[in-house]
């Protein structure tokens, strides 16, 4: 299914969210062209070793981390950021950068309430940062740009302010962060997991530098869980796979291949000139795997699904070998369970979105394969992975119970204090292209938008061309798209909503959890290296 074309009329411009046009003619021209028309999430990159048949690779399994300990009434954790060299493409290595010497990284599996102290030591030869993207998690551990982890040989920054600790903490503009608390080798990062069960993931958020460190494999799970889930009866044990669905491209000797100005990824952010939309591989790996095959038995599955990709979106469905559809029932969103499960035969998924689903192999032959495609992918990238149907299941005593979850916020419009509106387009950044809110580029020395501990706010958010929206600390609920109800793949709560080309969509939020700075960006990480991030100060 192709993307759609930004050709919008003048009226329809102005009409676009009824009550605030917020976009210009001029402004969504200007982005249709930086996005090369049709517009699409980016430009693809070309991989110039062989590549595997698909369905040829075993899926890998993330290993999930054990604490060092769990004293106190805390889990404690130690990963080393580290890199190092992995079979991704059959028979050649390829250099990564890793948590913990794989990617994806560790997972961590948490208990709702049970706080988990993570101490991440940099032994790269940049500085990280470490956000837990959908934690509700304190300031001083959500993983703010500029709260650098320096690796120890860092050099002194010569227009670094006093303490610093030797980083300028800029844009590539010489712009500085006055807030910024780095350190040197190592941080502990504190997670105090109250909040729904839910798939979370941890991800590398250095400032101007998120998209190459992604691609270079700075991801992994963290999954928070509860009793009353576990009491649900979903499939569990083997039955509950975690996936996370990226793509890449790589030199002939196996290495990746980026785009970026400066390979280093020391001084000079940003990617070559057709990749400003973002950066596409032809490569889909699924846990690190290129179009791998998971062989299970014919029983309900629990599919923890995830896009990690910079910048590519999926549409999803799951086809047996005769053409048939099975059925995607979705049983949770970004934030967790959803009230009641909701029925799909194909299923959208933007950078950062992850979907909770529930897949019934029974209805699929012994001995045949089940695939899991890409609608929106052309040549190799309509194929992601598959599932070999091994052997007849045992008695599966799994169920989707009619009602999921009790515990979804009530948030209704009267409730909102406030109403804000933000544009997120492409325009001009120092001198060149970049991807802005509200005609504005990222400054980490700015406070964009206050908001008193408590308060619930209601945002209408417009796009040019295709920008899934993040908020730090808090999950929302969307209350419509373009004026219309909301689409059936956005029940529950998310923290990740994905604007299409000439979008309009209403978030509604609590703003609670904890005082201190936060973000909101958009997920195209090549769009928020870019500017596409704003600051949010919770008061």
């Amino acid at each position: 299914m192709p993307e759609p074309h930004v050709n919008l009329t003048r009226r329809q411009i102005l009409g676009i969210g009824g009550a605030f046009g917020l976009l210009t003619t001029a402004s969504l021209a200007g982005a249709a062209a930086l996005a090369r028309r049709p517009a699409t999430t980016g430009a693809e990159l070309r991989t110039a070793a062989a590549l595997p048949p698909p369905y040829q690779v075993p899926l890998p399994l993330p290993a999930v981390a054990r604490p060092v300990s769990t004293d106190g009434g805390t889990d404690r954790y130690e990963i080393v950021q580290r890199e190092t060299s992995a079979e991704i493409l059959p028979g050649l290595r390829t250099p990564l950068w890793t948590y913990g010497g794989s990617f994806p990284g560790p997972t961590i599996e948490a208990r709702r309430g049970r706080p988990v102290t993570v101490t991440h030591r940099n032994e790269l030869p940049v500085p990280t940062v470490v956000h837990l993207h959908g934690g509700r998690t304190p300031a001083d551990s959500d993983g703010y740009p500029t709260d650098l982890v320096l690796p120890a040989a860092w050099p002194q920054a010569p227009q670094a302010m006093p303490g610093m600790d030797g980083h300028e903490g800029g844009t590539g503009t010489g712009m500085a962060d006055p807030r910024a608390v780095t350190s040197r080798l190592r941080r502990d990062y504190t997670f105090p997991n109250d909040q729904r069960p839910t798939l979370l993931w941890y991800h590398d958020h250095r400032m101007d530098f998120t998209a190459p460190a992604l691609w270079r494999g700075l991801a992994g799970l963290h999954i928070v869980r509860d009793d009353a889930e576990d009491a649900l009866g979903l499939p569990a044990g083997p039955h509950e796979i975690p996936l996370m669905i990226t793509d890449r491209a790589f030199t002939a000797d196996g290495a990746l291949t980026y785009p970026s100005l400066d390979p280093a990824l020391r001084d000079r952010p940003g990617v070559t000139e057709p990749h400003l939309a973002g950066v596409l591989g032809d490569v889909v790996l699924v846990n690190g795997a290129p179009w791998p095959v998971h062989e299970t038995d014919a029983a309900r599955h629990r599919l923890r699904l995830l896009n990690a990709s910079n910048a590519r979106h999926y549409e999803l469905e799951a086809r047996t070998e005769d053409g048939r559809r099975l059925d995607l029932v979705q049983i949770g969103a970004d934030q967790g369970l959803l009230a009641a499960p909701v029925t799909h035969r194909s299923l959208p998924v933007a950078p950062a979105e992850r979907y909770d689903l529930v897949v019934d192999f029974a209805a699929a032959p012994v001995g045949s394969l089940v695939r899991i495609v890409n609608r929106l992918g052309t040549g190799r990238t309509r194929d992601v992975m598959a599932f070999r149907i091994a052997r007849p299941a045992p008695a599966d005593d799994s169920r989707i119970p009619p009602r999921l979850a009790t515990d979804l916020p009530d948030w209704r419009r009267e409730d909102a204090v406030r109403t804000r509106d933000f544009a997120f387009r492409a325009g001009r950044m120092n001198g060149g292209h970049g991807w802005l809110i509200g005609g504005r580029p990222f400054d980490p020395a700015r406070t964009d938008v206050t908001v008193p501990l408590g308060d619930t706010e209601i945002w209408r958010l417009i796009a040019d061309v295709h920008h899934p929206v993040h908020l730090h600390l808090v999950g929302f609920r969307i209350l419509t798209r373009g004026g219309r109800p909301p689409l059936p793949h956005d029940a529950g709560l998310k923290d990740t909503v994905s604007l299409r080309p000439g979008e309009s969509a209403e978030i509604i939020t609590r703003f609670d959890g904890y005082r201190g700075r936060y973000l909101f960006h958009c997920h195209n990480a090549e769009h928020e290296d870019m500017g596409m991030m704003a600051n949010l100060e919770v008061v």
